[in-house]
């Protein structure tokens, strides 16, 4: 009991209680404002921030009650939820995610693979009590996905999420090829964080941005609207080129646009920091197609192992069904 008190305390402690009750009073005092609600994706973002800063308030009193109490199991349990935020010590880990999957070489085997993989994330995030918001998707020919870009609304969802980028693979017997082959495919997750503007470290200069208007398309290449609402833009100075086209108004696509950007650019510092200091220390590995970190074999027999922690499961149905907390769990304290 006595040990239970004082991890309890010390998690108490580092939770920050007061910053964030702080925070909680600058985004009500932020919402009273008419043009808070103007930006509703950035509006919802900031609300779902606040309820789960309040949670975390109600639980860490909550934890103390069950000690006050004497409840222990119902305090341990609560206690290693708790724990699981002390993880969370990156700049940006307790925001919103903008969250990509792009399909890889293998035709429509990979955007097979990519839109399974679509379904897997979006089960996790609605397991995980977070909202989602396409803002682009390229739909695959035949099946699938070539790439689908969203918004990952939820506290911590970068946080959760950033262990997940990199490449996954799958093998299984292809439900594509008449002779039934096994089939190895592979698609890219990348991870960014949701940045607030005003919060924002990165400044993008009008001058250094050329825009481009078109018109956004459905599933099948079909124009959906006569108005050039769908955005591309390029970055001249790091040559990244950004597009958004889910919104069928062309300001809220500009700002969707410029959001993925302002976190595209910031990434890159960050990966120029860790770059620097990895080759300090010695080793630096660049993340990308080459770094695969998950396979996922569904023959000749059934396994999901994650290359880095070595977490692995036979269960690739519950896997792909969304059921990741414990590879992510496993990333968390690998990480750490």
């Amino acid at each position: 009991m006595d040990e239970l008190k004082e991890r309890a305390l010390k998690t108490i402690n580092k939770l920050g209680i007061e910053q964030k009750i702080n925070k909680i009073k600058e985004i009500e005092d932020e919402s009273s404002h008419q043009d808070f609600w103007q930006n509703h994706q950035l509006a919802a973002s900031k609300m779902k921030i606040m309820t789960n800063l309040q949670k975390e308030i109600n639980e860490a009193h909550l934890l103390e009650e069950y000690l006050r109490e004497g409840m222990i199991e119902d305090a341990q349990k609560l206690l290693d939820k708790l724990e699981m935020l002390m993880y969370f010590s990156g700049h940006y880990d307790g925001n919103s995610a903008i969250f990509s999957i792009h399909s890889g070489q293998g035709g429509v085997e990979a955007m097979d693979w990519a839109e399974m993989l679509y379904r897997m994330y979006t089960r996790y995030f609605e397991k995980k009590g977070w909202s989602f918001e396409v803002i682009e998707e390229i739909s695959g020919e035949e099946a699938g996905i070539k790439s689908v870009t969203m918004t990952v609304i939820g506290a911590y969802a970068y946080g959760f999420l950033k262990g997940e980028a990199g490449v996954h693979r799958l093998v299984r017997l292809s439900p594509f090829n008449a002779d039934n082959l096994r089939q190895t495919s592979f698609a890219l997750v990348e991870l960014l964080p949701l940045i607030e503007d005003d919060k924002s470290p990165i400044v993008i200069k009008d001058d250094d941005i050329e825009w481009d208007f078109y018109r956004a398309s459905s599933n099948g290449g079909q124009n959906v609207q006569k108005v050039s609402s769908a955005v591309r833009l390029k970055h001249l100075p790091s040559g990244i080129v950004v597009t958004a086209q889910a919104e069928r108004q062309q300001g809220q696509n500009r700002e969707d646009a410029l959001r993925i950007l302002r976190a595209k650019l910031w990434v890159v510092q960050e990966e120029e920091r860790k770059k620097e200091e990895k080759r300090l220390k010695g080793g630096y590995k660049t993340p990308g197609w080459g770094n695969q970190i998950r396979s996922y074999v569904l023959h000749p027999y059934r396994m999901v192992k994650d290359l880095r922690t070595n977490h692995e499961t036979s269960d690739t149905e519950g896997v792909l069904g969304g059921d990741l907390d414990r590879f992510i769990e496993e990333e968390l304290r690998f990480f750490s």
